[in-house]
């Protein structure tokens, strides 16, 4: 049990330093540009498929938050918010970047394919069900829009004379990480036991990478975005999630063989990827992100869990209109359990 409890923490340790650095990078690229992601949205139906479709497969919370707020204003269809939430997969995103990122973005690509199309479909189909746009209501992006002066050599070497806890805490976290790469404790997630001096130089060269943002940004991003977005919003859920799902899923196997069950019950196990889809928010999806990584599950199980759920992109329409929110997730069930089924029929 203890040797279980160590490797969950050292691959649970490891995947979170992958996902903190690219939500970092994510958000960093979107202040840097000012925003400048939202302006691929257009007027065109089908330019509005694509740039939804878009910005909900960026990983994080940003493009589904941006696509809800450009749907309460009006500015985009319905067709077009489903098609987002289709190809959005949360804050799990980076975690499947991090294990399997080949695989990974073979499924964002399909996501993409399927959001487009069905948004399509679904404005086709809105005479027929009543379709609407959300009103009176104002979603705001969490992100704020401030230049950033990230590299300001006078700015970074008076923040590094007086270097406030945040940034100490996070440069030390991320110097222990690189240290421990080197010293072998940590991995690449995807390599398991096998991961050796490439995969080691990975986590390293990505801890460093984090280390020379969080040394150069101003104090306000650092607070604003880092600590009080990444960290407290995001961060420790998906840490807290991804070692639940490791330390149960090894200590299952230890009692119990799951890719045998799957095998055997494989339509069961795409109902409860997609009745578990259904909840509006990141973590409890990580168990078959983390089961697809250890080759427990096949492909079709994790689509189908990936097109039913969107982490936490669509709370912010629950509050504006339940009635949308609650067809969107009714249409993305269907769709999840017809294409489930369909790769199972076909050996996927």
């Amino acid at each position: 049990m203890l040797d279980v409890l160590t490797e969950s923490i050292s691959r649970t340790f490891t995947i979170a330093v992958f996902v903190f650095v690219m939500m970092l990078l994510v958000d960093y690229v979107n202040v840097l540009t000012r925003g400048k992601l939202s302006t691929v949205v257009g007027k065109g139906r089908l330019r509005q498929y694509l740039s939804a479709s878009f910005l909900g497969g960026t990983p994080g919370c940003l493009g589904g938050f941006m696509t809800v707020s450009f749907y309460v204003h009006g500015l985009i269809s319905f067709g077009a918010t489903l098609a987002c939430m289709v190809s959005t997969s949360g804050d799990e995103a980076f975690v499947m970047l991090a294990s399997f990122p080949g695989e990974a973005l073979i499924l964002f690509g399909v996501l993409f394919v399927l959001g487009v199309a069905f948004g399509w479909f679904a404005d086709a189909l809105s005479a027929l069900f009543g379709f609407h746009y959300a009103e009176g209501c104002k979603v705001e992006v969490l992100h704020s829009q401030e230049e950033c002066r990230c590299f300001d050599r006078e700015l970074v070497w008076r923040q590094l004379k007086r270097v406030s806890p945040e940034r100490a805490f996070s440069l030390i976290a991320l110097m222990a990480a690189t240290f421990a790469a080197a010293a072998g404790l940590l991995g690449n997630p995807a390599a398991g036991d096998s991961a050796e001096g490439p995969e080691r130089t990975m986590v390293a060269v990505v801890a460093i990478i984090g280390g020379l943002l969080v040394a150069t940004v101003p104090d306000h991003y650092l607070r604003t975005h880092i600590v009080g977005h990444i960290v407290r919003e995001h961060l420790w859920k998906v840490v807290l999630w991804t070692f639940i799902a490791l330390f149960v899923l090894e200590v299952g196997r230890q009692y119990w063989d799951i890719e045998s069950f799957v095998r055997q019950h494989a339509a069961l196990v795409i109902v409860m990827a997609a009745i578990i889809g259904l909840v509006p928010q990141s973590g409890p999806h990580m168990i078959f992100v983390t089961l697809f990584a250890e080759k427990a599950i096949p492909f079709s199980v994790l689509l189908t869990s990936s097109i039913v759920q969107e982490g936490h992109a669509l709370l912010p329409l629950l509050s504006c209109s339940v009635r949308d929110a609650l067809t969107i997730k009714g249409m993305k069930l269907i769709l999840g359990l017809a294409i489930g089924f369909v790769l199972h029929a076909l050996g996927w």
